[in-house]
């Protein structure tokens, strides 16, 4: 099993910015950032595939977020930027631990959770 710690949520205004981060204790083939609002699902905001760097985005982040990684320290980035008040979540931190995923926001295909850091933003 793979340890995530999330960091780096908060509150800040609409037009703000935040930089989450997710440490990973051990290895992983992908990662991926998922977010959840209060009385809805659980949805794929951001991945990557660690040893390549390929990332995914969804449509509602895109231009606004960005993945980046430490390989040195096993950590993944998520700057967030131009942050609107839909955007307003608790955000998760997932890992895969091998390939063969079709969806990269496929809940089901992550082995390892953290346990979620809140991003609150007020208009």
């Amino acid at each position: 099993q793979v340890q995530l710690v999330e960091s780096g949520g908060g509150s800040v205004q609409a037009g703000g910015s935040l930089r989450l981060s997710c440490a990973a204790s051990g290895y992983t083939y992908r990662m991926a950032w998922f977010r959840q609002a209060p009385g809805k699902e659980r949805e794929g905001v951001a991945a990557i595939v660690t040893g390549s760097g390929s990332t995914l985005y969804a449509d509602f982040v895109k231009g606004r977020f960005t993945l980046s990684q430490d390989n040195a320290k096993a950590t993944l980035y998520l700057q967030m930027s131009s942050l609107k008040p839909e955007d307003t979540a608790m955000y998760y931190c997932a890992a895969r631990r091998y390939g063969g995923l079709v969806d990269p926001f496929a809940r089901a295909g992550y082995h390892d959770w953290g346990q979620g850091t809140q991003v609150t933003v007020s208009s």
